[in-house]
């Protein structure tokens, strides 16, 4: 870009075999934390005692909540989940249940870009749904690729 685009042009700066340009400092853009993934399941039920009036309130305050932390970087869209499933396991697949209680208890899931677990945490303890009887789980993806060796969730008891 040139200066007469908003920014400053490059100063000279003399080397012993040429000139080079230097950005202006201005111009460096400063470190920020970096950012992890965290998934985000949405969890629980409506309370009880909760009118579909007040439950549809929280579900477009919601959706209003979502598109701004979407808009600001801070969240990506995910998505509700049907009731309809299929469990994969060495027996076969069964595609009316069990699947672990998570049909009546999972209703979607979101992904959050946060310094720490916390941040994140933090970040959806303002969701307008949790007044209203529902929760979220928040865990941090792993882009390390598993290992038999590695413990983790699927091969707690190994390493």
């Amino acid at each position: 870009m040139s200066a007469a685009a908003g920014r400053r042009p490059l100063r000279q700066v003399r080397r012993r075999r040429g000139t080079i340009g230097v950005p202006h400092a201005s111009e460096i853009p400063m470190s920020e934390p970096a950012l992890h993934d965290y998934l985000v399941i949405s969890r629980g039920q409506w309370d009880a005692d909760a009118t579909p009036d007040r439950v549809q309130g929280a579900i477009d305050a919601f959706y209003s909540w979502l598109d701004g932390h979407i808009a600001a970087g801070r969240m990506r869209t995910g998505s509700r989940l049907k009731a309809e499933g299929a469990t994969v396991t060495r027996n076969g697949i069964v595609t009316d249940g069990p699947f672990g209680e998570t049909k009546e208890l999972i209703g979607g899931y979101w992904l959050v870009a946060a310094a720490s677990l916390e941040e994140a945490a933090r970040l959806l303890a303002d969701s307008p749904t949790v007044a209203l009887g529902l929760f979220y789980e928040v865990r941090p993806l792993d882009p390390q690729q598993a290992t038999a060796t590695m413990r983790a969730t699927e091969t707690t008891g190994r390493g």
